[in-house]
């Protein structure tokens, strides 16, 4: 296909790794993208704007997202067969405006933990021309990983700002996790971004994009070469070694930086110590974790410790201390296990039946991070397909959703979970409805076509009509 001649090579690869973002751009021909501006300034100026249904109301930006240079890319991240989720967003940065603060973005209102493997990415589309005076949107290049800056104030951070200018046509591939901001609009002239968010949908088995060095190749100046070479080997569907050299005391330093040196620079005779720390940090950490904060402004997961990072890191030298601490102790440390369990992926495939177990703990944390973990796990976790199915009626919605989306990734042709699937389709929440005509799609026997169809039928949108066209 087409978007196999725009794969990323490795030093495009790298970079995405090390600093967070890579640049491509959609090259239609003639006025394509001031045509789009012309009708998302048509629609802002008419209705407001339309968040979600932007898509539908300038439905030529799905053509933007179409382009082979950004399915290549896409590709070359997430795999062949990435998801793009239905939240997107029109930023408009009007001339004059101060910009805004340092933030993450929320996981589209879900509280995962921020895994450092690379599930979900945004991507940021500019239908004009943008310069470093119309507010481009900044990044801080390298410092995805990190939970902590040292302001959120632009004024007085001290990290290094990168503006993603570019001709109309750019779309900025960043990490999902990276400090991000509007920038001042100090021109006449208004800047809008499209805003997409895109996520993997099956584990890494080889490399996707143009892969010719076997090995992460040093670059200079990252910070953290051990965290890049572990997410460049995941990706290329093996587990990385570690040098051993590291304590999981080292997890305590003051320094953020060396915290995430030290989390992959673990051997597996720290696995004892990993364990109790992972406990003792999510017990003493649920009210800050589940805080709101310019890291997660909709709350955070109580799992997000840094032993759950270094845990998963070593693979299956980990895996029975986390399966013991799944099924024992308080809870907050039995969601953080799961959540290492999650993170492990393909690699945690023995902890299949504590994980449906985990679908009916009397904790909504454990739940959900336990339907999340068979989500990543994969092919290896189909047997759980009715269990996931039956906890989409959990009471709580970030169950539901994990359960609807973790069954999207397995989803068997089996006719006996069209109708549990199905009634998600009238779920409150807009992404669980969405999850849930993925996995009907995926399911694809014509019971679940036909429940797919009914349901969309009366949903379906009219992309002209608006406020002066109703009929």
């Amino acid at each position: 296909m087409e978007a196999e001649k725009h794969l990323l090579s490795d030093a495009e690869m790298q970079q995405f790794i090390a600093q967070g973002y890579v640049q491509v751009q959609a090259d239609f021909s003639g006025d394509f993208h001031a045509e789009v501006c012309r009708q998302i300034d048509a629609v802002l100026e008419a209705e407001g704007n339309p968040g979600n249904n932007i898509a539908p109301r300038v439905p030529a930006i799905a053509q933007v997202f179409a382009h082979p240079a950004v399915r290549g890319t896409l590709t070359s991240i997430l795999g062949a067969d990435y998801l793009m989720h239905p939240h997107r967003y029109c930023h408009l940065n009007s001339p004059g405006s101060d910009g805004q603060t340092w933030h993450k973005d929320d996981y589209i209102f879900d509280q995962n933990i921020r895994y450092h493997r690379c599930r979900w990415v945004m991507a940021f589309y500019y239908p004009q021309d943008v310069t470093p005076d119309m507010g481009p949107t900044g990044v801080m290049p390298g410092r995805q990983w990190y939970n902590g800056i040292s302001s959120t104030d632009p004024e007085q951070a001290t990290e290094t700002e990168l503006g993603l200018c570019g001709p109309a046509g750019t779309v900025s591939i960043v990490n999902f996790d990276s400090w991000h901001r509007a920038t001042a609009n100090r021109s006449n002239k208004r800047r809008y971004m499209l805003k997409y968010q895109f996520t993997r949908m099956a584990e890494p088995e080889a490399p996707t994009w143009n892969n010719e060095v076997p090995h992460w190749q040093p670059l200079d100046g990252d910070p953290h070469p051990e965290l890049s070479q572990h997410v460049w080997d995941w990706l290329c569907g093996r587990s990385a070694a570690s040098n051993g050299s590291a304590s999981w005391e080292d997890l305590s330093a003051d320094s953020e930086t060396a915290r995430l040196q030290a989390t992959y620079s673990l051997g597996g005779d720290q696995v004892e110590g990993l364990i109790e720390d992972m406990r003792s940090q999510a017990q003493n950490q649920v009210e800050t974790n589940l805080a709101h904060s310019p890291t997660n402004p909709q709350g955070g997961n109580p799992g997000e410790v840094g032993p759950v990072h270094a845990l998963a890191a070593l693979g299956a030298d980990a895996l029975d201390g986390l399966l013991d601490a799944a099924q024992q102790g308080p809870w907050s440390g039995r969601a953080a296990a799961m959540g290492a369990l999650a993170t492990m992926g393909k690699e945690a495939a023995a902890a299949v039946p504590v994980l449906q177990g985990a679908l009916s703990d009397d904790t909504m944390w454990v739940r959900r991070n336990a339907a999340e973990a068979l989500g990543t796990i994969g092919p290896a976790a189909v047997s759980t397909a009715p269990a996931l199915a039956h906890a989409i009626g959990d009471e709580v919605e970030l169950v539901r959703r994990n359960a609807v989306f973790s069954l999207s990734k397995m989803a068997p042709p089996d006719d006996e979970l069209v109708p549990l699937v199905a009634r998600a389709l009238a779920d409150p929440n807009r992404y669980t409805r969405y999850y849930a005509s993925t996995a009907l799609r995926k399911i694809g026997t014509a019971q679940a076509r036909r429940a797919l169809v009914e349901a969309l039928e009366p949903a379906r949108w009219c992309a002209v009509t608006s406020s002066s066209t109703n009929y």
